[in-house]
């Protein structure tokens, strides 16, 4: 299935980019970066912030590639759509849903559900995965990247 199916199922919306979004969503993912690994969180926020941190990354390969996620299943679809636009292996994918589905938890149901580990593994991925997709939109889109 590709995104253009995604889009007639109604999972995703066409969509215009702009170097200015793009920037914008690479920002927040670097800020959530830089405040992942700040001293004190619990294991719980990192993993949440790093998530996010990925979660803008996946945004903004979609925005790049024409489309954003409709509102239902947003964050779902933002994660599974990487295979689609940078070509993130399954198994990665597989990590960010879990992380997901570990931080709806530990933000909302309960506390201390997030390993050291785990908190670990959720910053290093997102760091990966900003890297990933800036190279993935210089090379395929490279107006969107502002100078």
């Amino acid at each position: 299935m590709t995104l253009e199916h995604w889009a007639v199922n109604g999972w995703l919306k066409a969509h215009s980019s702009s170097p200015g979004e793009i920037s914008d969503l690479l920002g927040v993912a670097d800020r959530d970066l830089k405040d992942s690994v700040s001293p004190g969180l619990s294991s719980d926020w990192r993993l949440a912030i790093a998530y996010n941190a990925a979660l803008q990354c996946a945004t903004a390969a979609l925005a790049a590639a024409g489309f954003r996620a409709s509102r239902e299943a947003h964050h779902y679809r933002a994660i599974q759509s990487l295979s689609h636009t940078v070509g993130l292996e399954p198994g990665k994918i597989l990590v960010l849903d879990r992380l997901r589905k570990k931080r709806n938890i530990g933000g909302y149901e309960r506390a201390g559900i997030v390993t050291e580990k785990e908190a670990d593994e959720a910053v290093e991925l997102a760091k990966e995965l900003r890297h990933l997709v800036e190279a993935w939109i210089l090379e395929r889109h490279a107006e969107l990247i502002e100078d």
